[in-house]
């Protein structure tokens, strides 16, 4: 696939993976293995407010595509299969025993634009479109999902995104136009290749404004350090170590610093590749 602007669910993508990728208030353990053949295994088991709930996966990989499929403990099953055609990349999904949950979506990648399409396998299915147009360092989009049963727009977003090799912007206007979400990522040397992101968004209809501030740092090679606070008095921080190469201990937990008399909330997180 050529290098183009990427897709527009990747706006913003790096701010966002910062401020909430490996926060958690659970208890969650996750064993996977691989082999030579293509053939990765995976099981996880998860403790939510008392209640556990698990899923076992498998992935297959055979020249460009991928199979991916999971059993949870709500017996469900999930199948997904990726890069169908070697043109573009292709995603089928179903979940069963839920026949109309199938979903095609396709991907089009082009040197100055991205096109994505995705597709329900039912009678009247809801269409998701998204397009974007320019280079890797600057690029417009929009989005929007149309309900064929009811001939309506439920979604429709637009946005610009600018990457730099030490930083990332993007300005999201969302949920109709009724919210508008900026964000900035910055990587610091000082922070032994962490980084600090800033993200403001507003929602119209409410007047309501949240101010995130966040950052990382690189204790040494195996230990990561986060920590993020809004202007509503959230406060999270988080410890992720690296026990063995691919095995990650984490630790996080969520304060209100408005409400000290709240329990604070803490999450454990365990992933291991013999």
């Amino acid at each position: 696939m050529k290098q183009g602007p990427g897709l527009f669910s990747d706006f913003g993508k790096k701010a966002k993976d910062l401020l909430n990728k490996d926060y958690t208030s659970d208890q969650k353990f996750t064993i996977s293995s691989s082999s030579y053949s293509g053939l990765a295994l995976a099981s996880n088991i998860v403790n939510k407010g008392g209640l556990s709930s698990g899923d076992v996966a498998a992935q297959y990989k055979h020249q460009n595509a991928v199979v991916d499929f999971k059993l949870d403990t709500e017996s469900n099953t999930t199948l997904t299969i990726t890069d169908l055609h070697p043109s573009a990349k292709t995603v089928a999904s179903f979940k069963l025993p839920d026949y109309n949950s199938g979903k095609l979506e396709v991907q089009y990648f082009h040197e100055h634009a991205t096109v994505a399409t995705a597709v329900g396998l039912k009678k009247s299915p809801a269409v998701d479109f998204s397009a974007t147009i320019g280079t890797p360092g600057i690029a417009f989009g929009a989005e929007a999902s149309y309900v064929t049963s009811s001939g309506e727009f439920t979604k429709y977003n637009a946005g610009v995104n600018m990457t730099k090799p030490d930083s990332n912007a993007s300005v999201v206007l969302a949920d109709k136009g009724d919210s508008l979400k900026v964000s900035y990522l910055h990587h610091l040397n000082q922070l032994n290749g962490g980084a600090v992101v800033g993200e403001i968004a507003r929602k119209f209809s409410t007047n309501e404004n949240t101010l995130t501030v966040g950052c990382s740092y690189l204790v040494d090679p195996h230990t990561l350090v986060k920590a993020k606070l809004n202007n509503h008095g959230n406060l999270g921080a988080l410890v992720q170590h690296e026990l063995r190469p691919k095995s990650f201990l984490t630790i996080s937990g969520a304060f209100d610093t408005k409400a000290l008399e709240k329990t604070p909330k803490f999450g454990l997180a365990l992933s291991l590749k013999p």
